[in-house]
């Protein structure tokens, strides 16, 4: 399972990068695993506001439907529609073609509230 150390997770098992003031999300590899195969997600809108700890979506898989909950206050500005048409990506690559949504951070601080790689790996095992 990978888990790189350059991201940050949520416990809810959003994995999130950062890049000056924008912040990318995913689902991490533990999280797709228990999920299975994903063959459909429903996106927040373009411009839409999320919030910490609150759902921006749903993932639908074989095994389940389960939330997207954002681990970040902000707004949306990007969705990776490249998943309407090849959802299995968020399988196969999970950290790179599989990232679901860009947030523009509205509390940087919140940041300190997610978990390091290594604080993620102890919540799984």
């Amino acid at each position: 399972m990978l888990i790189p150390d350059s991201l940050f997770y949520s416990y809810t098992h959003e994995w999130i990068s950062i890049d000056e003031n924008i912040a990318t999300i995913g689902i991490t590899d533990f999280a797709q695993g228990e999920l299975g195969d994903v063959i459909f997600l429903e996106f927040p809108e373009i411009g839409q506001k999320v919030f910490q700890d609150d759902p921006f979506g749903t993932i639908e898989a074989v095994k389940t439907v389960a939330d997207l909950i954002s681990p970040v206050t902000g707004k949306v500005v990007a969705v990776n529609e490249s998943l309407n048409d090849a959802p299995e990506l968020v399988n196969n690559d999970v950290y790179n073609e599989g990232w679901i949504i860009k947030i523009e951070l509205s509390i940087p601080s919140e940041i300190d509230d997610l978990l390091s790689a290594d604080d993620y790996k102890k919540i799984i095992q």
